[in-house]
């Protein structure tokens, strides 16, 4: 079903440097894609069958819960970099020495971080000023999804263990069936067994913790296949990697952490507009998650790209790769514009249910100045929702080509190790977000908080692309 370590080892240092790009990246685009389907599901299924605030209850939470996705997908490209490069080397012992460590290091920060959850989910979700209607759906959910944390975590290191070893198929092989897995169980808990947001959470947990089982004992198998010429031996926990590993896994846990956290922050902003503002934004927030996905994977993909060929001694092939990325980034940029402005309005309504059915396409536009959204402007709770996700998707359909751009420029800095910049662009980022959002809500209603992203993303781009051009991260080659 897979193919070999062996097989797959030197395909992003040979060939033509954009065609072995793309084909890396276009299973961990699927990937992605399948990964989203796990909260979309949730979202789409409590919105259909249980109820409008039963999605923003979820909606609510997944402002949260995706900072720690975030976190734990930015911690396993941290990991893929180091192991990348040594694979790039030819260091199989020490490539599974940093396998080891990485996986033993973020087992413990995720029980960590899903005890703290469970035990402060609740004061979190009453700071973000979440409505009061919602908020026990959403402290439920909320608890079950810290339990089943280290599941999550796990899932997403091995994962990234896998790309850095130029395997992207296999990951993509356990996303479609964890998706799926996690679909049916979604159906099966709220419309057999009648349970609400508890179901959603439950399901979600068992099919990423299945996963991620039968994931581990194939990586270990998969391991196996890199002995005996080791130039160094293989130790199972080892300080000196952890710290090489930590220097690159911040920041990169930082970039992938920009949206979620900026979106967290934000989020007190939405909430002041009442419940059903909230749903159609978590509605327009789960589509521009999906829209995102083809930029971050290609630039995840660009990021074990230039490890690997920095690993190999080929400067000049990572040259070439980036160059190709961005024809990648602008293709999908033109599919994903294309796409919202001709179906935005029934994307929408796919999440709210039959509430949404008789909103006109032409409400669209009425969010735009805030007012619509305000509770008490007679317009009913469903329209509301409507007119908040078509407004949302309006506001940045036309912008993703710099997600791409920026994911891009940031994936040649993070591989070659070249992490300062590449942080401070992407807190630049953040704090425009922010800042943006907050100052403007007054003037511009709630889309300040979709105005405020395109900003953000533009100047990420202009700081992360003027390093590049610079070629000083040619010279932080980490191993």
């Amino acid at each position: 079903m897979f193919k070999s370590g062996r097989k797959q080892r030197a395909g992003l240092t040979e060939g033509r440097p954009g065609i072995s790009l793309l084909l890396f990246a276009l299973p961990m685009i699927l990937g992605n894609l399948f990964q989203q389907l796990y909260n979309m599901a949730d979202s789409m299924i409590v919105g259909n069958f249980v109820g409008e605030d039963a999605l923003a209850a979820v909606g609510a939470s997944y402002a949260l819960t995706n900072v720690f996705i975030m976190v734990a997908i930015g911690g396993g490209n941290g990991v893929s970099v180091l192991i990348s490069q040594y694979l790039g080397a030819k260091q199989y012992g020490r490539m599974k020495t940093s396998v080891s460590t990485s996986l033993i290091t973020f087992l413990c920060i995720s029980l960590l971080l899903g005890g703290v959850g469970f035990g402060f989910n609740g004061a979190i979700l009453k700071t973000l000023h979440t409505p009061d209607n919602i908020l026990e759906q959403a402290r439920l959910y909320l608890g079950i999804y810290f339990l089943g944390l280290p599941f999550l975590f796990m899932y997403n290191i091995l994962a990234a263990v896998f790309n850095a070893m130029g395997d992207s198929r296999t990951p993509l092989g356990f996303l479609v069936f964890s998706s799926l897995l996690n679909v049916a169980l979604d159906l099966f808990s709220v419309t057999w067994l009648g349970m609400g947001v508890d179901g959603v959470a439950i399901a979600t947990v068992f099919a990423q913790g299945f996963s991620a089982l039968l994931l581990f004992c194939l990586l270990i198998r998969r391991l196996k296949g890199y002995g005996g010429q080791e130039k160094e031996g293989f130790t199972y926990y080892d300080m000196k990697m952890l710290g090489k590993g930590t220097r690159i896994s911040v920041p990169s846990i930082l970039q992938q952490s920009i949206v979620s956290v900026g979106r967290l922050l934000v989020q007190s902003v939405v909430n002041g507009f009442g419940s059903a503002a909230l749903a159609g934004y978590s509605a327009g927030g789960r589509i521009e998650s999906i829209c995102i996905v083809p930029m971050s994977a290609t630039g995840n993909a660009m990021a074990t790209f230039t490890a690997q060929n920095i690993g190999a001694g080929k400067i000049e092939r990572v040259r070439q790769g980036y160059r190709a990325s961005h024809i990648i980034v602008a293709v999908f940029a033109l599919i994903i514009a294309l796409v919202l402005t001709l179906f935005k309005g029934p994307l929408i309504a796919a999440f709210l249910g039959g509430g949404a059915a008789g909103t006109g396409a032409g409400a669209a536009g009425g969010i735009l100045s805030g007012a619509a959204a305000v509770p008490g402007t007679g317009a009913s709770a469903s329209v509301t929702a409507f007119e908040t996700g078509t407004g949302y998707l309006s506001g940045v359909c036309y912008f993703f080509l710099f997600v791409g751009l920026k994911t891009c420029a940031d994936g040649v800095l993070r591989g070659s190790g070249d992490m300062l910049v590449f942080t401070v662009s992407n807190l630049v980022n953040l704090g425009i977000r922010v800042f943006a959002a907050f100052y403007f809500a007054p003037v511009w209603g709630i889309a300040a908080v979709w105005y405020s992203a395109p900003m953000g993303w533009i100047a990420n781009y202009i700081i992360s692309f003027s390093r590049y051009l610079t070629g000083r991260w040619k010279e932080k080659k980490v191993i």
